[in-house]
């Protein structure tokens, strides 16, 4: 079997799929990677990567290999960790990776709930849209996942944490509620792609994305900059229930309605099936759950993140 080295090695090189990052990061010269990458194949019986492709790519039995070896290398790193934590050498780390949408309105509140809920343990927050996210998670550099719905893997737990309404914010209508067919022919102001609230709208509201204006496109996610822009130039922005704006306008947050219910979102956990770090993290959900979580009578559309 090939070490635990030479695993780390065929990982990043997978992930650069170029020798001279990839041997940056390892802190190796490039002829010294190559050759241990060249080593480990013969250990292995099979070529991981298709050398002869421009980019370096990897082969179908590096498909499959690769998030093996990642696997091996995170238990091996949870057993060293855990032998760490036995010894008090450290401080348990739990890295929780949030998109954007959520991270602006739940970061504050998470903060002081999980230093009371689990003192011990030192917290890295870290924001991604949903793809990098899952990405992230995969690789094992994040040990909770926070995001939109729905989302479903094998190998991982997902738990439910709330239901989250999605509002309109413009100054149309009256108070209270306004029909979806009312937004025909108005500006929709959207964050970037990437972001699963531009998509939940862009799908929702049935806006193609060719006919947005051709004098906006932004690249960010900040709601504080759509509620301004709609405040300044009319139009229409959603935006989860949950968060609130100082710059929004009295009478401008309105529920949507359509004949399939207001559009909402589940908001959910994703973390490893198997992780010594198992017990924090369910605590963490719960505590979410316990905040978050309300009833409503009110008929939902729940909407995916894609």
């Amino acid at each position: 079997m090939i070490s635990l080295q030479q695993m780390r090695y065929l990982v990043i090189l997978s992930e650069e799929l170029q020798f001279s990052r990839a041997s940056e990061r390892c802190f190796v010269t490039q002829p010294t990677l190559s050759m241990q990458v060249k080593k480990a194949e013969e250990q292995l019986g099979y070529a991981v990567f298709d050398r002869a492709s421009s980019p370096l790519s990897l082969t179908p039995y590096g498909i499959e290999v690769i998030p093996i070896l990642r696997e091996i290398l995170s238990e091996n790193d949870n057993l060293r960790l855990l032998n760490d934590r036995m010894a008090g050498k450290i401080k348990e780390e739990i890295r929780v990776g949030i998109i954007p949408t959520v991270s602006v309105y739940m970061l504050t509140r998470l903060f002081l709930l999980f230093k009371q809920a689990l003192p011990n343990v030192r917290f890295l927050y870290v924001e991604h849209p949903t793809e990098t996210l899952l990405q992230e998670l995969e690789k094992g550099t994040i040990d909770l996942g926070i995001l939109a719905g729905p989302y479903q893997q094998a190998k991982y737990r997902t738990v439910p944490l709330f239901t989250e309404e999605i509002e309109v914010y413009t100054a149309l209508g009256k108070k209270g509620g306004i029909e979806v067919a009312a937004l025909d022919g108005q500006q929709p102001w959207l964050l970037s792609k990437g972001n699963c609230l531009r998509t939940q709208v862009i799908n929702f509201c049935n806006i193609s994305e060719t006919a947005e204006a051709p004098s906006w496109d932004y690249i960010g996610g900040n709601m504080d900059l759509l509620v301004e822009m709609v405040n300044v130039n009319g139009g229409y922005t959603l935006l989860p229930a949950e968060f609130k704006s100082t710059k929004e306008q009295p009478g401008f947050r309105k529920r949507l309605v359509s004949p399939y219910g207001s559009p909402a979102r589940e908001i959910i956990g994703v973390f490893p099936q198997r992780s010594y770090k198992t017990p924090h993290l369910e605590r963490m959900v719960k505590e979410i759950q316990l905040v978050y979580s309300q009833r409503s009578t009110v008929p939902f559309h729940m909407l995916d993140w894609k």
